[in-house]
């Protein structure tokens, strides 16, 4: 906008890193795209809901912890629209905005953005009712963080819709979006994964070697899933091979697995939290992960065959279940799964070429730019008179 800045604010909530990780890659796109360009990142609960969030997300991560049959159950009755979804869904999210609402509208308001993007569905549907309201006007983007549409995520208030694929396009708009207001941008990831990668260089600088089979064994920014027993069994495998660990946030998993490394057969490099993910990415032949959106499009991106070990109900079934359709992705079903998996494709490279074409042409690392591109077209295009925001009252 002539003759001033572009204001951009991004809503997410650090449930996990990926909905903080896609958020970073969009202001780092943005302010590629424009250094002068503000860009603010806000975690959302937090900022508005303190008491809540630590309720909300700690339910949520211990559920993922001890009951994951219980939130795979829930999870799967709200996606068939039988549980928490309809009335309950609008009653969950007037309940949220009765507590948040009021506050976020102030930050956005000190902000003046162009838009406002949101990386995780708990701002989206807030705003959304606030808008019903007639006390919200700003420009509204949807950014899914995975590879399926759920039914917490769709607002007919959103004016537009990013996803991962085309027929995630095509689920949105069978959920009752119109079709003008969806594209299939990708999930945003790093602009950096669109930059070459010096494989010798980052191996050695790991001290393992360049032209050994490569295994990267990854859980998230968590650490999570049984990341110990799998590099474990890896590195006593009858092939030669080298892993790479990457154990995130998780400080006692990673010396945990330090203290076992020298006993094993292969060599194992542990890593904690890294800022190089797409290096180890393109430097390795096979990845064994999670299967978070975040990550999982990165390694789409990458080109790299992914061994899904253990997904978790939800979410990450349904990724798992998209990506090894596709046929980038295998999934793995405990540790001995792994060993026969990772056994026949390291014995067979055409399949393991046939994964990685399969992830590549399925990847888009220039998501977070794609993204960028179209919000900013949109903004050409209808470019709406400032409706203002309104101090909200709340009944």
């Amino acid at each position: 906008m002539p003759g001033r800045r572009r204001s951009i604010v991004i809503l997410s909530v650090s449930a996990g890193t990926g909905h903080m990780r896609a958020a970073a890659a969009l202001r780092s796109a943005f302010q590629e795209d424009d250094p002068e360009c503000r860009v603010s990142i806000l975690d959302t609960f937090k900022y508005t809901t303190p008491l809540l969030e630590k309720l909300i997300l700690g339910t949520y991560m211990e559920m993922l912890r001890h009951t994951p049959a219980l939130y795979g159950y829930l999870f799967s009755r709200s996606e068939r629209g039988r549980f928490l979804s309809g009335y309950v869904k609008t009653e969950f999210n007037r309940l949220l905005s009765r507590f948040s609402a009021a506050r976020l509208l102030k930050y956005i308001n000190e902000h003046s953005p162009e838009a406002v993007i949101c990386t995780h569905a708990f701002p989206l549907g807030v705003l959304s009712a606030i808008r019903r309201q007639g006390q919200y006007g700003c420009f509204t983007v949807g950014a899914i963080t995975d590879f399926i549409i759920h039914p917490f995520w769709v607002f007919p208030e959103v004016d537009l819709y990013l996803v991962g694929a085309g027929k995630l396009a095509e689920d949105l708009v069978d959920c009752g979006i119109a079709a003008e207001r969806v594209q299939a941008a990708g999930i945003p990831i790093d602009p950096v994964f669109t930059a070459p990668v010096d494989r010798k260089a980052v191996l050695s600088g790991l001290g393992l070697e360049p032209g050994l089979t490569t295994i990267l064994v990854m859980g998230g920014g968590l650490g999570m899933g049984p990341l110990h027993e799998s590099v474990q069994t890896l590195g006593s495998l009858d092939l030669p091979c080298q892993i790479i660990v990457v154990t995130g946030h998780n400080v006692q998993l990673k010396e945990r697995i330090e203290q076992m490394a020298p006993g094993l057969a292969n060599p194992v490099r542990v890593l904690g939290y890294v800022n190089n993910v797409n290096e180890l990415m393109a430097s390795s032949d096979i990845m064994v992960s999670k299967a978070g959106g975040l990550s999982c499009a990165e390694a789409l991106a990458a080109g790299i065959p992914l061994l899904i070990m253990d997904p978790l109900p939800g979410q990450e079934q349904r990724n798992t279940q998209f990506l090894s359709s596709a046929g980038a992705a295998v999934a793995v079903n405990g540790v001995r799964d792994l060993v026969e998996k990772v056994t026949r494709c390291l014995n067979q490279p055409a399949l393991l070429k046939e994964m990685s074409l399969a992830a590549s042409r399925m990847g888009r690392p220039d998501s977070a730019r794609a993204a960028v591109r179209l919000i900013k077209n949109r903004l050409e295009r209808c470019r709406p008179a400032p409706r203002g925001l309104q101090p909200l009252e709340i009944e």
